[in-house]
Order: structure tokens, then C-alpha cells, then sequence
């Protein structure tokens, strides 16, 4: 099988949290025997040795883009009236329009280069790029080449029209033809319903997973008592003040530690330097307990995966994590996972773990197995392969 994949972004240093889940996927399906070509939408196609990378058609007018979207989201400008009632502001209307003109006929260019000379494509697959920019395209690839497009949406339920998003992200759903591409690929199996009602031919869910050799466990010593690792309060202020602000208060002699960005006050937390994306594994190794903060939009609708627990388990933490709904879609509670059922039961949870070493290390090795029998990204891989045959 052979498939071309444009990718949101492959530059691991840019504020896109599903990129490195992108690598690991794309890292599976090499390792299944897929042939992947892989492009992006916003900075470089990074080569890799595992998928033939292909220069990204759009960089320099991306590279212009994301600029006027820099400065039309300054402070003064973000005060922008919705347009016709539907949550869109005048600015993001603006840009969407001229990406349509600009940035769209690069693409459909890019596609007549590329599909002539691979025609053994199986299909086309966009991962989470902003669809409504490129309106038109998807009916274009099909209709001239006869290949599948499918597109993938990583970040349901919050990229959704009836959530808000997040404020450093697209609104993707306004203004895009949701019915051209021949399906949708969700992250989220409870989110499958509103694509389909948004008008999607048919929906199904790849869940997120994690690669066991990348997120492996280490042999450190465990000198953080709890560790969190994320960016921003959006959409979880009230949990990362229970489980980390307050509980860090009434447990003066466990040592937290975090590593992110804008996550507000956090009591007696440690920050922890960033150093680099690879630097995550070493600080999690050192937790005897790893905290699993999710936002609520992913929190509240069943089974809408998100990368962290996965990669927590598939380096055998213990994890402890905020009420999930669908959470044992994935993981056994209390055998392979700690689900609070409130920010109370925290410290109580905590107090208990730490001073059960036995308990605590059995419960991340617990994790760590179901990963690798159920939740690998070469599992994920396949089961993305078996979609886009029944495609044929």
C-alpha cells in the first residue's frame, strides 16, 4: 500500500501538539511495509527514515500566512465581532478567504505534479490541516485521479463548531464542504455523530496510541514524587488547581514538578526547564506518579482520545488522571490507571500511592502491557491500512 499524507506540520519545535503523534504514525506504518510519502501544510517536510518527504508546495506563502495571523491576533485586534452569528470573527473570515485564493490552487498545482507520478497512490489522507482553506480540493484529487481523500481530525471534539476551540488553533468547520472528501477519520468516537450530522459520507475512529520505543521506560531514579507535563490552563483551570496548585499546598513534603507553558500559579510546584521534546521521557521516569490533566472538551465527550495517557502508560507511569469519560475504553481503572472522581479525592489518592511502592510500580507496568498489546502506533497503523481498504 502506498499513501501520501499531508501532514498539519513535521517540525517538532512548532506549537502543534499532534505532531509528534504524526511522526509515530507515520513510523508504524513504515513499519508494517506502507509506503509513505508525507508533505506539510505549515513549514518544512522534514525527510525521515521512514517516509519519502516531498517539499511543501505552500511554505513561503504559509510562512507569510501564519505572520498577518500573528499580527491580526495581537491584543487590539482579537476584539473582532462575530460574523453572521456563527462564532467565526471577521478576521477569521478574512484569512479563510485568503487562503482559499492563495493557498488552495497551489495545492490542486501540487497534486497534479505529484499523483502522475505515483499512480499506485491507495489514497490521499490530510492530517488536521485547516480543511476550509483548501475547499474544493478533495473533489477535485477524486474526481480527476479517482483516489480516495480522506481526512483525519486529530483534535475532536474542540475542533468542532459547538466547542471553542482552542485560541491559538483554526476554526476548521466554518465555511469548509465537509461532504466532498470521501470520509472522516476521528480521534473521538463519541465526536463521530457531529461529523456526520455535519454532513460527512462516514466517519471512523483511530484512536491515538504510542510508539513502545520512543516512550520506553528508564532506568532512573525516582526523585520527583508527582510529575505534570502540558501547556496552557485552557479548558482545565479547575483541575490543575486541585490536582497541582492545592494538593501541592497540603502536601508539603511531596515534591511536584511540571514542565509547560501558562499554567497559572501552581502553589509549591517545581517548573522544570524545557531542554527539548526528548527531555519529557527522563522527567516522567523520574515520577513516582504522573498526573494526566485533560481538557474538558475531550474529558466530556466518550472516547476522544488524546496522546498523553498513552504515552504515560507506554513508559510505565503511574498515572493518575482527572475524570475521562470513556477512560476505560483504553485502560482498566484502578489496575492500569487512577481515575478521580473529584479534585477532593486527590491528595488522598496521592498519600496512598506514595506510600505503596509495590502498588504504585505495578500499576504503570499494568499500563505499559495494555499498551503494548492494544495501543502501539503500529496497532493504530494497521488499523488505518484495514479503513483505507475498505475504501477500495
Amino acid at each position: 500500500m502506498k499513501l501520501l499524507f499531508v501532514c498539519s506540520s513535521l517540525d517538532l519545535t512548532q506549537p502543534f501538539s499532534a505532531t509528534p503523534a504524526w511522526w509515530q504514525l507515520l513510523k508504524g506504518l513504515y513499519e508494517i511495509g506502507v509506503d509513505v510519502l508525507a508533505t506539510t501544510y505549515q513549514g518544512p517536510a522534514i525527510e525521515s527514515l521512514w517516509w519519502q518527504a516531498i517539499p511543501n508546495p505552500v511554505k513561503r506563502e504559509g510562512d507569510l500566512f501564519t505572520a498577518l495571523r500573528k499580527f491580526v491576533q495581537r491584543p487590539a485586534a482579537t476584539r473582532a465581532v462575530n460574523t453572521a452569528g456563527t462564532g467565526e470573527t471577521a478576521s477569521d473570515r478574512a484569512q479563510r478567504l485568503l487562503a482559499q485564493r492563495v493557498i488552495a490552487p497551489r495545492w490542486r498545482d501540487f497534486m497534479d505534479r505529484v499523483i502522475p507520478k505515483h499512480p499506485d497512490l491507495d489514497a490521499i489522507i490530510f492530517l488536521t490541516i485547516p480543511l476550509n482553506h483548501v475547499n474544493g480540493l478533495a473533489s477535485y484529487v477524486q474526481h480527476k485521479y479517482g483516489k480516495p481523500v480522506l481526512y483525519y481530525d486529530g483534535d475532536v471534539p474542540a475542533s468542532l463548531p459547538n466547542f471553542a476551540g482552542f485560541s491559538s488553533g483554526f476554526k476548521i468547520y466554518y465555511g469548509a464542504e465537509v461532504g466532498e472528501y470521501a470520509g472522516f477519520i476521528s480521534n473521538s468516537q463519541g465526536g463521530g455523530e457531529a461529523l456526520l450530522k455535519m454532513g460527512a459520507k462516514r466517519v471512523d475512529t483511530l484512536f491515538y496510541g504510542a510508539d513502545p520505543d520512543v516512550f520506553a521506560p528508564l532506568p532512573v531514579s525516582q526523585d520527583i514524587d508527582l510529575f505534570f507535563y502540558g501547556h496552557t490552563r485552557e479548558y482545565r483551570e479547575a483541575w490543575i488547581d486541585s490536582m497541582i496548585a492545592d494538593a501541592s499546598r497540603q502536601l508539603p513534603d511531596a515534591k511536584f514538578a511540571v514542565r509547560g507553558r501558562q499554567l497559572g500559579d501552581l502553589g509549591k510546584t517545581q517548573m522544570l526547564p524545557y531542554l527539548s521534546f526528548s527531555k519529557l521521557r527522563e522527567y516522567s521516569c523520574r515520577a513516582k506518579i504522573n498526573l494526566c490533566v485533560t481538557r474538558k472538551a475531550h474529558a466530556s465527550v466518550f472516547a476522544s482520545s488524546s496522546s498523553r495517557p498513552f504515552e504515560l502508560a507506554s513508559m510505565g507511569a503511574c498515572i493518575v488522571s482527572n475524570p475521562y469519560l470513556g477512560l476505560e475504553t483504553w485502560f482498566e481503572p484502578d489496575k492500569e490507571i487512577i481515575l478521580l472522581n473529584s479534585g477532593d479525592e486527590a491528595v488522598e489518592r496521592y498519600r496512598w500511592l506514595l506510600s505503596h511502592d509495590t502498588e504504585r510500580r505495578a500499576i504503570g507496568t499494568a499500563a505499559r502491557q495494555r499498551v503494548l498489546k492494544e495501543h502501539t502506533f503500529r496497532h493504530r497503523a494497521q488499523q488505518l491500512v484495514d479503513i483505507v481498504h475498505s475504501y477500495r
